[in-house]
């Protein structure tokens, strides 16, 4: 069964597809659903167009980049990757019969979480993940935005209450970054960790006071 991952249009690509490269080298399957908005975000943050028609070379040529937009960073193999538009409402992760491990959103906008919050499901990603809740499947809400306000703050609170885990795009420096892509796989990593899913992304905390400059 599929992961789910949904791109909202908050900035924070890098994180997607940090998330997204994890997921494949752990040997998950992933059912994709990139917003309307988010392919703004990411042809602003990247320089990529992501088409519908051309998904797999856009994907790939992403994927492929370091945090730092350097192209060639990474390798990755996209056989296990199902693309889905975001708004086709009848795709498969639209139902709830449709099996999925859980959904990952990365980054969440404001929008996107209130829209999940409110039940809206505007396009295909709020409605999937409005159907992971009430399946009660995982659904772990990378949110990225700063400052937050009452608003979306009582939006986060709704996600907690319905059993979505809220993670902020914060990263740690105690795991000894000496690089924007060790932020940026700090949070991808805590990602994957509220959603169970093996990975060697960061150094984690062992008790060792000074570890983070070996």
């Amino acid at each position: 069964m599929p992961w789910i991952v949904g791109v909202s249009g908050a900035s924070g690509t890098p994180y997607a597809a940090a998330v997204l490269r994890a997921l494949l080298t752990a040997g998950e399957s992933v059912d994709l659903v990139v917003s309307r908005a988010s392919r703004l975000t990411l042809l602003d943050e990247t320089g990529i167009s992501f088409r519908d028609a051309h998904w797999k070379d856009d994907l790939g040529e992403w994927l492929a980049r370091g945090a730092d937009g350097k192209p060639g960073t990474f390798q990755v193999d996209l056989a296990r990757v199902r693309y889905w538009n975001a708004g086709d409402l009848a795709a498969g992760p639209s139902s709830g019969s449709y099996r999925t491990r859980g959904m990952l959103i990365v980054p969440a906008s404001t929008a996107a979480v209130a829209g999940v919050a409110l039940g809206l499901s505007k396009d295909l990603l709020q409605r999937a993940a409005s159907v992971n809740l009430k399946e009660r499947r995982p659904l772990v809400v990378a949110v990225r935005e700063t400052p937050l306000n009452g608003q979306t703050l009582r939006h986060l609170v709704t996600l907690d209450d319905l059993g979505a885990v809220v993670v902020p795009t914060s990263p740690a420096f105690y795991a000894g970054a000496t690089h924007i892509q060790d932020l940026v796989d700090f949070v991808a990593g805590r990602v994957l960790d509220a959603a169970g899913v093996g990975h060697r992304l960061y150094r984690r905390w062992e008790g060792d006071l000074g570890g983070g400059g070996k």
